[in-house]
């Protein structure tokens, strides 16, 4: 798996790569033969690798006579550390599919090639893809990736629950899932489920209440996070949790019921979640039929949490024209489609995910508006930093005021570093 990329000749082909024929040319006119190694975390018996293996890879040969596509699967828990061991050791791959909170630090240690300069037509690919999923590649003033699949969150909800409670359609502003909490209170079911106070659960709520964790260059919290808009996002499901209509399991507490399970059997009537639910719907619960909506709007409107991967290209590759070409491919319609029925959502915007898998239809309207958790090589601390801060709010040791106050002094140190 460490192996480096082979080299090739960058106008003859090599025999075993291609025969007779004649090299291809690149989106940008540079001549390609020679071979590639995409280092991913599928897993062998992900339908993704199947669509992989058996759709793009050849499609993308077939499209480039005289390149080989080599796909490296790598245990995903194992993928980053064994990326950095041997990026850095000068054989790392020369296409990898990052999950997005890797990019920035990849960046920051000078692996990856920034595609806003080294692809003349990287706009083109950037205007086809959700904002959100584009920003997840952004480094500083550049960007050192393309969107390659992702993910947002929506609110799921029990109708019949609902219904119990009198209520005949989902909270859709921020009043309405108070109000949801009130009709609630006494019965022996809780408005809302959420499993923790990081910034996958808790940003949605900030952004929709017009607040934000950091300035738009990712270089201040203090001044946003602490904001009265951010605080009234984190208040929102602070006061809900006063009142009961939270599950402890926000708190970081364990033993308690979680959404997979609350959810269908009546527990909770609201949660926040993706769209991998339904097979796991489907598969423990098969008389439950979820339904979604938007996320909750407030005065920012609505707006979720981007997830997914991206792909990049190494500094190292030794046929950098064809791994960028490969990128190229991988936000073709026809890989996006490949990719789309396997169950693994498009990053194009005007792709209709909808005809192909019907349960992406909302993700996708979400998506329209979702955002990225800040792009920045400290990422994993500060959201630790921020988790432990609110639970310590909720957990009354100090107010939501002073926890937001506290992450964003101990933020901009850490940004500082970025």
């Amino acid at each position: 798996m460490l192996a480096t990329a082979l080299l090739a000749t960058a106008a003859v082909p090599l025999s075993a790569c291609g025969g007779e024929d004649e090299p291809s040319s690149s989106s940008s006119g540079d001549v390609l033969s020679g071979t590639i190694n995409f280092w991913h975390g599928y897993s062998s018996d992900a339908k993704e690798i199947k669509a992989l293996r058996d759709v793009i890879i050849p499609g993308f040969q077939a499209k480039h006579p005289g390149t080989t596509v080599k796909d490296v699967a790598v245990k995903d828990s194992d993928l980053r550390q064994k990326v950095l061991t041997a990026a850095t050791g000068g054989q790392g791959p020369d296409v990898l599919r990052a999950d997005i909170a890797w990019v920035s630090e990849m960046a920051k240690l000078g692996l990856l090639e920034r595609l806003d300069k080294a692809m003349p037509d990287f706009k083109t690919y950037a205007d086809k893809v959700f904002p959100g999923a584009l920003a997840t590649n952004r480094y500083r003033d550049g960007y050192y990736g393309l969107p390659l699949d992702t993910n947002t969150r929506v609110l799921m909800y029990n109708a019949d629950t609902l219904a119990k409670a009198g209520v005949t359609k989902p909270p859709a502003t921020f009043e309405e899932m108070t109000a949801l909490g009130d009709k609630l209170a006494g019965a022996n079911v809780q408005a809302f489920y959420e499993g923790g106070l990081g910034g996958w659960q808790i940003l949605p709520w900030i952004w929709s209440a017009g607040g934000d964790i950091t300035d738009a260059d990712y270089t201040k919290a203090t001044g946003h996070l602490n904001s009265p808009q951010s605080l009234a996002g984190v208040q929102l499901l602070f006061n809900l949790y006063g009142k009961k209509q939270v599950a402890n399991n926000i708190t970081g507490a364990t033993g308690g019921v979680d959404g997979s399970a609350g959810l269908p059997t009546g527990k909770y009537a609201t949660i926040l979640d993706g769209p991998w639910m339904y097979p796991i719907f489907a598969s423990q619960y098969p008389d439950f039929k979820v339904q979604v909506a938007q996320v909750p709007a407030g005065p920012g409107g609505s707006i979720s949490v981007v997830g997914g991967e991206d792909v990049v290209v190494f500094k190292g590759s030794k046929n950098k024209a064809l791994a960028m070409e490969f990128s190229r491919y991988l936000l073709s319609d026809e890989a996006q489609t490949a990719f789309a029925k396997a169950g693994q959502m498009s990053v194009l915007k005007d792709l209709d995910q909808a005809t192909i898998n019907p349960t992406f239809g909302p993700f996708a309207q979400q998506l329209k508006t979702a955002r990225p958790r800040p792009p920045v090589p400290s990422w994993s601390k500060i959201n630790d930093l921020l988790e432990k801060k609110l639970q310590a709010a909720f957990k009354g040791e100090t107010s939501v005021q002073q926890a937001l106050d506290a992450a964003a002094a101990e933020i901009d140190t850490l940004l500082a570093k970025d």
